[in-house]
C-alpha cells in the first residue's frame, strides 16, 4: 500500500502519485465507473430519443463511453500541458443538452435526416471546443467576469429548462401516443424516485453514490415484470462498434452556434470548480503555480476532449463532480487508478450491446431518474449562488435573468417574429439568462457599504 497521507477532508490510503496494486486499483476503478456510467450514457439517450435518432442511439452511447475513456486517460495522465494530472473522470456533459436539442430541432424542422441532425450538432461542438481551449489560457481573468452569481444562474436555468424533457419521459415519452400519462407510466416514474430517495439516505456511501443507477435497475425490473419492456430487438445489430471519425459528416450554422459557444464558456468555470474540489479532497494545493498549472491543463484538456468527442461522434465532455465523492469515500486519490477507469470505459465503448441494454429501459423509468438528475443540476446552481451574500444588486440580476430565461422556455412563441439569427440565439433559455446575468453584472454598480454608512444606520436605529 502507498504511504498514508492526511488531506483536509480525511486520510488518503493512496495519494495522487501512489501506484495501487492491480486488485485495489480495479476495485476503486469499478466504483468510479458505477458512479459515472449513468451520467455518461444518459445524454445520448435523451438526445437520441427527443430527436428521433432511432437506430443510431446504441452507436452514440458506445462512442460516449469510448471518448470518456480516452478523455479520462488524458486528464489523469497529463500529456505535456494537456490534462490536470489529477484523478479526474470525464464524461458526457448535461450542460449542453438544451443547446444541442435546440440545434437538433432546428435542423429537424427544416426536414433534416438523423445524419444531417448529427452532422450539425457535431460541427457546432467541434468549433465550440475552440472557445474552451482559448479560454483555458485566460482562466484567471475569466473568473472575474463569470462570477458565482452568473455561473449559478446559468446552471440553475440549465436544470430547470431540462425538467420538461425529464417529465415528458416520466409520463411515457414524446412518442407514447394514447398511453402518455397512463397510470402505469406515472407509477414506474414514482417508484424510481422513491428508490433513489431511500438509497440516497443510506449509511453506506457506495449505495448513496450509486442510488440513481440502482433506482433505474429497480424500475427496470418492475417494468419487466409488468410487461413494459420490449426485448424483441435486443440481439439485433453488430457485436462491435468501431470508432469512425466524422461518421456523420460536419455542418455549421452561426445562429445555432452561439448558445453552444456560451455553454463552453460556463463549462470552463465549472471544470475549474470541479478540479479545485478534487485538489482539496486529494490533499493537494489549491493555490500557487502547481495548482494553476493543473487548472489550466485541466480546462485545456476539457476543451480538447470535447473536440475529440465531436470527431468520434458523441457529445461534449466535462469533468464529473460526483467522482470527487468517490475519492473522498474510498480514500484513493491515485491518478494511476484513472488509467484503469479509462481502459474499462474504452473497452465498453467497443460494445454497442451496452447501448442496446440502456435502450431497453422504458421511458417512464428513465424519466424518473432524469427528473432527479435535472432537479439536482438546478439545486447545484442555487448552491453556487448562495456562496455569496445576496444583496439588492444580485436580487435584480437573478430576477431579470431567471425571468427572461424561463420566459422563453414557457412561452417559446414570443420570439417567433424576430429575425432567424436573433431568434436562434435568444430563444435558448441558457444563453438568454447567461448573457443577461453577465451584462447586468457589468452594468449594475457594486453595493459597498462604508463604515460611515453602517454607523449612521446603527445610530438611526437607536431610540
Amino acid at each position: 500500500m502507498g504511504e498514508k497521507q492526511t488531506g483536509p477532508l480525511g486520510s488518503m490510503i493512496y495519494a495522487l502519485e501512489d501506484r495501487p496494486a492491480p486488485g485495489p486499483a480495479m476495485l476503486a476503478a469499478t466504483q468510479h465507473i458505477l458512479a459515472a456510467i449513468i451520467g455518461i450514457v444518459t445524454p445520448s439517450l435523451i438526445i437520441g430519443g427527443a430527436l428521433g435518432l432511432g437506430a443510431e442511439v446504441p452507436y452514440l452511447i458506445a462512442m460516449s463511453l469510448f471518448v470518456s475513456g480516452v478523455a479520462t486517460f488524458i486528464q489523469c495522465k497529463r500529456i505535456g500541458p494537456v490534462g490536470s494530472g489529477l484523478l479526474s473522470v470525464q464524461g458526457t456533459s448535461f450542460a449542453f443538452l438544451g443547446a444541442i436539442l435546440a440545434a437538433g430541432f432546428a435542423v429537424k424542422g427544416r426536414g433534416g435526416t438523423p445524419d444531417e441532425i448529427l452532422a450539425m450538432i457535431f460541427g457546432l461542438c467541434l468549433v465550440g471546443c475552440l472557445v474552451e481551449i482559448v479560454l483555458s489560457r485566460f482562466i484567471g481573468k475569466l473568473r472575474r467576469i463569470i462570477t458565482p452569481t452568473v455561473t449559478g444562474i446559468v446552471i440553475t436555468v440549465i436544470g430547470l429548462s431540462l425538467i420538461k424533457v425529464g417529465f415528458t419521459d416520466f409520463a411515457g415519452g414524446a412518442n407514447a401516443g394514447e398511453t402518455f400519462g397512463a397510470p402505469v407510466n406515472l407509477a414506474l416514474g414514482f417508484v424510481v424516485i422513491a428508490v433513489i430517495l431511500v438509497l440516497t439516505f443510506q449509511a453506506n456511501a457506495m449505495v448513496r453514490i450509486s442510488a440513481i443507477m440502482l433506482g433505474l435497475l429497480a424500475g427496470f425490473a418492475i417494468a419487466a415484470v409488468l410487461g413494459e419492456v420490449d426485448f424483441s430487438n435486443f440481439g439485433a445489430g453488430p457485436f462491435l462498434a468501431l470508432p469512425v471519425p466524422f461518421k456523420y459528416g460536419l455542418d455549421f450554422d452561426i445562429g445555432l452556434f452561439l448558445p453552444i459557444a456560451f455553454i463552453y464558456l460556463i463549462t470552463a468555470i465549472e471544470t475549474t470548480g470541479d478540479l479545485t474540489a478534487n485538489s482539496v479532497i486529494s490533499g493537494e494545493p489549491v493555490k500557487g503555480p502547481l495548482y494553476l498549472e493543473r487548472i489550466t491543463g485541466g480546462v485545456l484538456a476539457d476543451g480538447i476532449n470535447s473536440g475529440l468527442a465531436a470527431v468520434f461522434n458523441t457529445f461534449p465532455n466535462t469533468t464529473f463532480s460526483q467522482n470527487n465523492g468517490v475519492i473522498q469515500m474510498t480514500g484513493v486519490a491515485s491518478r494511476h487508478v484513472g488509467l484503469y477507469i479509462a481502459a474499462i470505459l474504452v473497452v465498453m465503448g467497443f460494445l454497442p450491446v451496452i447501448g442496446k441494454a440502456f435502450l431497453l429501459v422504458p421511458k417512464p423509468v428513465l424519466g424518473g431518474a432524469t427528473l432527479v438528475l435535472f432537479g439536482t443540476i438546478a439545486v447545484a446552481g442555487i448552491r453556487i449562488i448562495a456562496t455569496e451574500a445576496i444583496d439588492r444588486r444580485k436580487v435584480y440580476i437573478m430576477a431579470i435573468s431567471f425571468g427572461l430565461g424561463l420566459g422563453v422556455t414557457l412561452v417559446p412563441e414570443a420570439t417567433r417574429q424576430l429575425p432567424d439569427f436573433i431568434r436562434q440565439v435568444f430563444a435558448t433559455p441558457i444563453t438568454l439568462a447567461g448573457l443577461s446575468a453577465i451584462l447586468l453584472s457589468l452594468v449594475l454598480p457594486e453595493e459597498e457599504e462604508t463604515a460611515e454608512r453602517a454607523e449612521e444606520d446603527a445610530a438611526a436605529r437607536v431610540p
